[in-house]
């Protein structure tokens, strides 16, 4: 099982990915945190990305990724990264962590991290 962010997400459901991302996504289940689902709908709402959410293709896609929640201790970890990003990025990349599953992103800043496995 692989975390993606929204960005790969969004990449993958649009098929943008590289060729290294496709492999990946190919070989491994895809889970998300929460707060992903949460981006996709705003980026949608503010025109940013132009998913049609009601697409059976994508609301397959949808439906077949793995959704980890906020809890208590992904919030905690969150607070404890040796980088600082966004909200969202920070419980992405605190999924990753307490869930031990490595995250799939493009995001410099993300993948500068040492507590972080990444894919």
């Amino acid at each position: 099982m692989i975390n993606l962010d929204t960005h790969i997400l969004v990449h993958a459901l649009e098929d943008r990915i590289r060729p290294r991302e496709r492999m990946l996504l190919e070989e491994n289940r895809w889970s998300v945190s929460a707060i992903v689902l949460w981006e996709l709908a705003k980026l949608s709402q503010l025109g940013r990305v132009s998913l049609d959410f009601s697409e059976p293709a994508v609301e397959v896609a949808l439906s077949s990724i793995h959704v980890w929640p906020i809890d208590l201790e992904v919030a905690l970890a969150s607070t404890q990264l040796d980088f600082r990003g966004d909200p969202a990025d920070e419980l992405i990349a605190a999924t990753s962590i307490v869930r031990r599953v490595p995250l799939l992103t493009r995001d410099k800043r993300i993948r500068q991290s040492k507590l972080v496995s990444f894919a």
